[in-house]
């Protein structure tokens, strides 16, 4: 693979933990690449959604619909192990209600904890999943740091270019980064096991997806498929990017839901093809409001899919190469280059 220059942000990419009032945690389970990663909102976030693809996986989506009567909540959980990973989302509610978070009812108080899965259940064990105990365990984990990428939480197993099978698909990843003009800051954390390649984000040009016959090289899923290659792996919810935006801007939800729209540019810049009829893309807005300013909408909009874009290559960036003891080998980017 010829050499691609570093892009110029690589080395001071921000982080979602660059909002305030935002925290990260992931599990890594240690017996197969699986595991989840919270994003914790303590005080209470405004939230929405934002679904494009066409096969998701998720819990608490309907709540986050402009309208509805609940305004804000308290995290988003991103999990491996496909609809059954949705149960980590169980155990990010009991420890929010254990350390006093969630929606004052009089008797009690309820987190609110909408969350997205990914499928990466060809990659080891596929009964062993993120359930309950994960989520928890995300939870203590999580802190005000910059949060671990590559094979790590929700990206432990995640992989990408898989139109033309499994063994020709490279390790995929979770990655972050953030972005601040005019007072505002925008982060992102972003899990991404797309069915497509993740594109250099200065050239265009495949940097990790769908690797040639002979297993070196990237045979670019775009331009086999413009010359009219069928995919050879169209199975459905195998595949999807999902991810949380996060802004210390003051919105509302119909604004919120707007940014969460706006991030799915990110992806469209950074991944090709996206938002297909395989994959469940799936993107979470967070609002804290902690810098009290009500940023210009076209400014948030920019600075909402300029970090989903950079998040979304450091995910497959910082993704090392990985073999399972079934023998599947998924190179990372080193990994294809041949460090």
């Amino acid at each position: 693979m010829p050499a691609l220059p570093t892009p110029a942000w690589f080395s001071a990419p921000g982080a979602i933990t660059d909002v305030a009032g935002i925290e990260v945690g992931h599990y890594s389970d240690s017996r197969r690449p699986t595991g989840c990663s919270v994003v914790i909102a303590r005080a209470g976030a405004v939230a929405a959604v934002d679904v494009r693809g066409a096969a998701p996986g998720t819990r608490e989506t309907d709540l986050l619909a402009p309208g509805h009567l609940v305004q804000q909540v308290h995290a988003i959980v991103l999990a491996g192990g496909s609809a059954w990973g949705l149960d980590a989302a169980s155990g990010a509610v009991r420890w929010l209600e254990e350390h006093g978070v969630g929606l004052d009812l009089g008797v009690a108080r309820l987190p609110l904890v909408p969350a997205a899965v990914l499928f990466d259940l060809q990659v080891g064990d596929a009964r062993i999943r993120p359930d309950a105990g994960a989520g928890y365990a995300a939870c203590c984990a999580a802190s005000r740091q910059r949060p671990a990428e590559g094979n790590v939480g929700a990206g432990s197993g995640a992989t990408v270019g898989k139109l033309f099978g499994m063994e020709r698909a490279m390790k995929g990843g979770i990655g972050t980064a953030a972005v601040s003009a005019a007072g505002v800051t925008v982060g992102a954390l972003i899990a991404c096991n797309a069915v497509g390649d993740v594109l250099h984000p200065g050239s265009g040009a495949p940097l990790a997806g769908a690797r040639r016959s002979d297993g070196t090289g990237l045979r670019g899923s775009c331009a086999a498929l413009l010359a009219g290659e069928l995919p050879t792996a169209a199975l459905a919810g195998r595949n999807t990017t999902i991810g949380v935006i996060a802004t210390d801007a003051l919105l509302d939800r119909p604004q919120a839901q707007r940014l969460a729209v706006a991030g799915h540019d990110g992806l469209a810049r950074s991944i090709a093809p996206v938002h297909t009829a395989l994959d469940g893309d799936t993107l979470f807005t967070l609002a804290t409001g902690a810098s009290g300013r009500r940023a210009d909408a076209v400014l948030l909009a920019t600075l909402a899919a300029e970090a989903v874009a950079r998040a979304t290559v450091r995910a497959v960036w910082l993704a090392r190469s990985l073999r399972t003891a079934e023998g599947l080998y998924l190179p990372g980017l080193a990994g294809l280059a041949g460090g």
